[in-house]
């Protein structure tokens, strides 16, 4: 029911071989989607459809599932109501078919309806008597992050209704369901149509790490805002805000922003941020680096500055 699936091969989108591990195909995702990103290019419609290429890549390959269906069938597993037990079964029949194409009938030939099978490939059915109402439809759509955290509008291409603006509730993450009344299967005999149900998958964020309604964030500071103190700015879902750094602050600190996180979904509270003190030293070769530190150096002098990792294993 849903349409437009990309035809190019997932693994090539990222960059990456079919034998490649959890962690490589999430370090390729990473590193494409933060230089494809819309934010890191603005108003550039090929870098924004690069991100959605690589995004719905990732999205498939990361999910253990998806990847086994797609590996086994190909873009059709991708399809709405794509049955595999189904897809399996024609294929042996397919087979069968083709190694004998005059066979005589056998009491197996008999337990087959192609057309049952055929439809079921893609959750089709065989049509009812009487007056029914339309089945109910599933699909899935994805969708970007920072939509589903505060809320949004996107267009969906739904078979025999063209083109659908489907609103998302603030707070959504992957799995939620959004109902759209009547935009199922039609009715049989002048029954009324079914609806249609679709099932949102998030787009990971480059930057932005959700856990429930809370949101965690790396920033990257200099040495001189961690021992000096300094007010940052930090990206938030609505924008830039201004944090204050306390002077002597160790990297690895973490700083929460309350009220910058998630919206509960139906409800008008929201989680916070937490966002992580990294340290950015300067990418330049300059002597005066290393004379700095060996400057520093007498300062660690009676200090294991390792000494709470000690008995961790």
């Amino acid at each position: 029911m849903m349409g437009g699936v990309d035809e190019k091969d997932l693994y090539a989108v990222l960059g990456v071989e079919r034998t490649s591990t959890e962690d490589e195909i999430r370090k390729a995702y990473r590193k494409l989607a933060r230089k494809h990103h819309p934010d890191v290019n603005p108003n550039d419609k090929k870098a924004e459809e690069r991100f959605k290429e690589i995004s719905h890549a990732y999205e498939v390959l990361s999910d253990k599932e998806k990847r086994a269906r797609y590996d086994e069938f190909g873009m059709q597993s991708l399809a709405q109501g794509f049955d595999p037990a189904q897809a399996r079964e024609y294929a042996r029949w397919s087979q069968g078919a083709r190694r004998s194409p005059f066979h005589e009938s056998s009491a197996s030939d008999v337990d087959i309806d192609i057309e049952d099978l055929l439809g079921g490939l893609f959750g089709g059915a065989r049509r009812a008597r009487g007056p029914a109402k339309g089945r109910d439809a599933d699909g899935e759509i994805e969708i970007d992050f920072l939509d589903a955290v505060r809320g949004g509008e996107v267009r969906v291409q739904v078979g025999g209704h063209g083109t659908l603006r489907v609103k998302i509730p603030p707070g959504s993450d992957t799995g939620t369901r959004i109902r759209l009344s009547g935009k199922g299967d039609a009715g049989r005999s002048g029954g009324p149509p079914g609806d249609l149900y679709l099932t949102l998958h998030v787009r990971p964020h480059p930057f932005f790490v959700r856990k429930g309604v809370d949101l965690h964030l790396d920033l990257p500071v200099t040495v001189p805002e961690l021992v000096l103190g300094a007010s940052v700015e930090v990206p938030t879902p609505d924008g830039l805000v201004t944090m204050k750094v306390p002077p002597k602050s160790q990297a690895g600190r973490v700083l929460r922003l309350r009220g910058k996180g998630v919206p509960k979904l139906g409800s008008t509270e929201r989680g916070d941020l937490f966002v992580k003190l990294v340290v950015e030293l300067p990418d330049v070769a300059d002597p005066r680096m290393e004379e700095v530190a060996k400057e520093m150096e007498p300062l660690y002098e009676g200090r294991d500055a390792r000494a709470r990792l000690k008995g961790a294993t």
